[in-house]
């Protein structure tokens, strides 16, 4: 499997749209694991839909040989009954291990292609998902998976057994008469000619429907994700009126498709009506009845068998949507899976000690521009560094580059002279504990939200931890205490409670290195006074990256990094810094105002 995922051709799915072609090897790539059953759930559909006209064609023979001129034995209607009732009942069991072959294969695929979306969207760097958005991400975890499962499930082998049956339904009647055949086709003939017109830019409007759907999912999130700025600033016309745009552009593209099929897709409609084809049946059957072309017993054959061909059209019909659905899914999830990675090396290196060390690092979030340049200074172990600035000068930035959640453009960072891109995710995560100031907890207890730092650690290491940071007499004061389930309010918990929380989860890691991006930036400061307290339970012994905006919390630093539309303007210790009477003594003089 991964070798096919590696392979040129799974990179079809260009930045550009892909076309049918792409989208159908996107498909074949993605079922080749379940090919056996998907093939064997066709097969045992194309049997049974075959034998299931075994009871219609018995009825229409016995009507035969009841209206022709020839003596009926009873023997010969009998068997005609035994014929339709094997074919009625060999008909639910092919249909009935059919589906069991078409959900087990269902079931198999979308658990494998929702672990490998999991451990692809692990992988991917954080800029994309600041270029997608949730929505996008969203709509193949839900939408596209859903259309995957109708086609795996249900509309793959509703098609084949469609068309078996039109197939086997019109070869029986050739046999009984040709001529009457032939007007049966050409009313099923227009009726496939108008759906062909109709679904003739089908993917092209598909496209665009299915854009205009991204972007009302990620205007929905944004809403439900903003809903506290909405409610303080009153701000919710303007996301409502981006929703509002994104239901428009999706009503207007799918009136545009509307106008361009209306009348094919009436024409198509008209024709697969059973009544149409009665009519042209009887009408015709009547006028060569009565000039003695057609016998009566030939023309009981298609009031029974040949008004059904257009109902069993239908799932044919609808199935060839669910499989062009089933396509442009298979070709937005495989758009995801084959997304860049961040890369390992291919001899990886573990770092004897852990100072951090930038050399000449740029990066941009896109092509124009860097948002850090040529920044090099070294964190020697066990010590302290700052990085100050004002907004927007870079901080954070660097803060994500040291557990690679970007790769740098230009220079690089080592850990204990080693290169970051030469050490394993693994092992370079694990050997750093990063507390930013948005605090995510996981839907899961208390005890597990701080365990994930270290799922061998005991329920004493747990406890220990959370005394570090200050937060266990609060869990014990929860419902269930360390069992306590935190939704997404978490359970009542203020942002600082919920700040020592995951603090408590670095301290139970006992990483080397800790990342500190604004750890306090949103408390109060009775919550402050605590965190800090937390943080100080942290950081001992380790090489400490922090960033903060209050400069009084780093005076202590061995070293401050000054930055400045991301570039170093002021390196020292904060006396030196006040000495140098410049761009911190500037910042520091604001804040002793406030």
């Amino acid at each position: 499997m991964q070798q096919r995922e590696n392979n040129k051709s799974e990179t079809s799915t260009s930045k550009g749209k892909p076309t049918e072609l792409m989208q159908a090897k996107a498909l074949n790539r993605l079922l080749w694991p379940v090919r056996k059953y998907v093939i064997g759930g066709c097969l045992l559909a194309l049997v049974g839909s075959a034998v299931g006209l075994a009871p219609y064609i018995a009825i229409a023979e016995i009507a035969r040989m009841i209206y022709s001129l020839e003596e009926v034995s009873r023997q010969s209607i009998w068997s005609w009954v035994a014929v339709g009732i094997c074919g009625a009942t060999l008909r639910l069991v092919f249909l009935f291990f059919s589906s069991q072959l078409g959900h087990t294969a269902d079931a198999e695929i979308l658990y494998n292609i929702r672990v490998r979306l999991v451990q692809r969207l692990g992988a991917i760097p954080l800029g994309w998902f600041r270029q997608n958005g949730s929505g996008a991400i969203k709509k193949v975890m839900t939408t596209d998976l859903e259309e995957m499962h109708q086609l795996i499930a249900h509309a793959l082998r509703e098609m084949i057994g469609a068309l078996t049956v039109v197939l086997v339904g019109v070869s029986y009647l050739w046999t009984v008469n040709s001529l009457m055949t032939l007007l049966s086709i050409s009313v099923l003939s227009v009726m496939y000619i108008s759906f062909k017109i109709a679904m003739r830019s089908a993917t092209t409007h598909m496209n665009r429907l299915l854009v205009a759907e991204g972007k009302i999912s990620a205007s929905a999130v944004e809403y439900a994700d903003g809903i506290t700025v909405v409610k303080t600033f009153g701000v919710g016309g303007r996301l409502l009126a981006r929703f509002d745009a994104a239901i428009k552009e999706y009503a207007k593209a799918m009136q545009v498709w509307v106008s361009e099929t209306k009348y094919s897709s009436a024409i198509a409609r008209l024709f697969a009506s059973e009544a149409t084809l009665l009519g042209v049946i009887v009408i015709a059957g009547i006028l060569l009845i009565n000039r003695g072309i057609l016998p009566v017993a030939e023309f009981l054959p298609f009031l029974i068998v040949g008004i059904g061909l257009p109902t069993s059209l239908v799932p044919a019909v609808h199935g060839s949507q669910g499989l062009r659905k089933g396509r442009l899914s298979a070709s937005n999830i495989e758009n995801i899976l084959t997304q860049d990675i961040i890369p390992e090396g291919n001899y990886p290196k573990d770092p004897e000690e852990y100072a951090v060390a930038f050399h000449n690092v740029s990066f941009g979030y896109s092509n124009q521009q860097y948002a850090v340049q040529d920044i090099s200074f070294r964190c020697p172990q066990g010590t302290v560094t700052a990085l100050v600035g004002p907004s927007g000068s870079g901080k954070s930035t660097l803060a994500h580059l040291i557990p690679r959640f970007y790769d740098v453009g230009k220079g690089n960072i080592t850990i204990g002279g080693i290169d970051i891109r030469q050490m394993t995710s693994e092992k370079l995560l694990g050997s750093m504990s990063l507390v930013f100031q948005d605090v995510v907890l996981l839907r899961d207890t208390v005890r597990e939200n701080i365990r994930v730092a270290n799922p061998k650690a005991s329920e004493q290491d747990i406890i220990s931890a959370a005394k570090a940071a200050y937060i266990h007499e609060v869990i014990k004061r929860l419902p269930q205490g360390y069992d306590t389930v935190l939704g997404t309010a978490s359970s009542g918990l203020s942002g600082g409670e919920r700040q020592r929380l995951t603090i408590a989860r670095a301290i139970l890691s006992n990483a080397p290195i800790v990342v500190l991006d604004e750890a306090t930036a949103s408390l109060d400061p009775d919550n402050e006074i605590l965190v800090q307290l937390a943080l100080s339970s942290l950081v001992k012994n380790k090489t400490v990256i922090m960033i903060a905006h209050r400069l009084y919390t780093v005076t202590n630093a061995d070293q401050i990094i000054v930055l400045q539309t991301g570039k170093i303007v002021e390196h020292g210790t904060h006396q030196q810094l006040l000495n140098n009477r410049s761009l911190y003594f500037s910042m520091w003089q604001a804040q002793q105002i406030k």
